[in-house]
C-alpha cells in the first residue's frame, strides 16, 4: 500500500512538472511573444485577433473561462483595453492575474511611452492617459518587453527559469539582427510624409522617420466625416502625403477615399501578428510591414 502511494505521489509530481504555464495574452502580438519565450512549456489563449479593434472587444463568456485557467495575463496596458479587461478580471474570480500580482504583467510598463498628453479631456476624444499603447510597432520594445517577460515567466514557473532565459536570449539574438535588417530597408522611409486612420503607427512612425501630418479621424476614436477628410487634403499646403495607412481592423473606406482625391496610395498594415498572411509571427509582422511601405513609395 506505501508502495503504491508513493508511486501515484511520484506521477503526480511529474504530473505537475510538466504542466504549462498558461498564459492569457489580451492581443496577437504579446500572445506571439509568449510563445517565442515559451515554446513547448506554455499555452497561450489570446484574447482578440487582427481584424479586431483592441480598444473595443466584448467580454465574452469563453473569455472569462480563459481568464479563470490562467496563470499570467500578458496585457498591453496603458488603457488599450480599459472597456473589456477589467470586466474580465473582475469576474473570472482568479485572483493570481489582478493588477499588482505577479500574474498581471503590463508590456507599457517595460517602456517609455509616446503620446503622452498633458492635458486630459474627453472633448479631445479617445485619449490614453498613460501614453499611446501601441508600442509593439517599435521592434526595440519588443525586446525590452520580451526581456521582462521571460524574468516573470521565469518567478511564475521556476522550475523553467532557464529555459526561458535561454529562449529569449536565442530570439533577441535573432531579433537584434532583423532590427539591423529592417532599418536598412526603411532607411528611404526617413521624413516621407504620411496620413495616417488611427494614432495606431506612432512607435513604428518615430522608429522609422515617418512624417506624420494628418489624422483621417478628427479626434481619436471618432469616425472619419467626409467634412474632415476635405479639409484635411485642402492643408496639405507644401508637404503633401506620400501615402495614407490603416491597420488592418480599420474599415478601407476614408482611406480609399483619400486615395480616390488625391492619387496617394492607400495602404493597409497588418498592425499585429494575423494582420496579413505573410504578417503569421513577430518577424513577419515587420517583414510585411516594411515591404507594405516601400512598395507604396515606389
Amino acid at each position: 500500500m506505501r508502495k503504491l502511494l508513493c508511486l501515484c505521489l511520484l506521477a503526480g509530481t511529474s504530473l505537475l512538472a510538466r504542466a504549462d504555464l498558461r498564459v492569457f495574452a489580451t492581443v496577437p502580438e504579446w500572445g506571439a511573444l509568449a510563445r517565442e519565450i515559451g515554446g513547448e512549456h506554455v499555452t497561450v489563449y489570446t484574447a482578440t485577433h487582427a481584424l479586431q479593434d483592441p480598444h473595443r472587444i466584448e467580454a465574452r463568456p469563453s473569455l472569462l473561462a480563459q481568464a479563470r485557467r490562467a496563470d499570467l495575463l500578458v496585457a498591453a496596458g496603458a488603457e488599450l483595453e480599459s472597456g473589456w479587461l477589467p470586466l474580465v478580471l473582475r469576474d473570472s474570480g482568479n485572483a493570481v492575474i489582478q493588477p499588482g500580482r505577479p500574474g498581471y504583467f503590463e508590456a507599457a510598463a517595460q517602456v517609455k511611452l509616446l503620446n503622452v498628453p498633458t492635458v486630459l479631456d474627453r472633448a479631445h476624444g479617445d485619449v490614453h492617459a498613460a501614453g499611446n499603447p501601441h508600442l509593439h510597432l517599435d521592434p526595440r520594445n519588443v525586446l525590452k518587453v520580451g526581456e521582462a517577460l521571460s524574468v516573470r515567466m521565469g518567478e511564475l514557473d521556476p522550475a523553467r527559469a532557464q529555459a526561458y532565459q535561454a529562449a529569449f536570449r536565442t530570439f533577441a539574438g535573432r531579433w537584434q539582427a532583423a532590427i539591423g535588417r529592417w532599418e536598412k530597408q526603411g532607411a528611404a522611409l526617413r521624413g516621407v510624409p504620411v496620413f495616417v486612420h488611427h494614432e495606431s503607427f506612432v512607435y513604428l512612425s518615430n522608429w522609422l522617420g515617418l512624417r506624420e501630418i494628418g489624422t483621417l479621424e478628427p479626434k481619436p476614436g471618432v469616425e472619419p466625416s467626409s467634412g474632415h477628410l476635405t479639409s484635411l487634403l485642402a492643408r496639405q499646403q507644401g508637404q503633401q502625403a506620400r501615402m495614407v495607412l490603416r491597420a488592418a481592423y480599420n474599415s478601407d473606406a476614408a482611406s480609399q477615399w483619400v486615395a480616390g482625391k488625391s492619387g496617394m496610395p492607400a495602404v493597409m498594415l497588418p498592425y499585429t501578428v494575423g494582420g496579413s498572411p505573410a504578417a503569421s509571427d513577430l518577424a513577419g509582422l515587420f517583414d510585411d510591414t516594411l515591404q507594405r511601405l516601400l512598395q507604396a513609395l515606389r
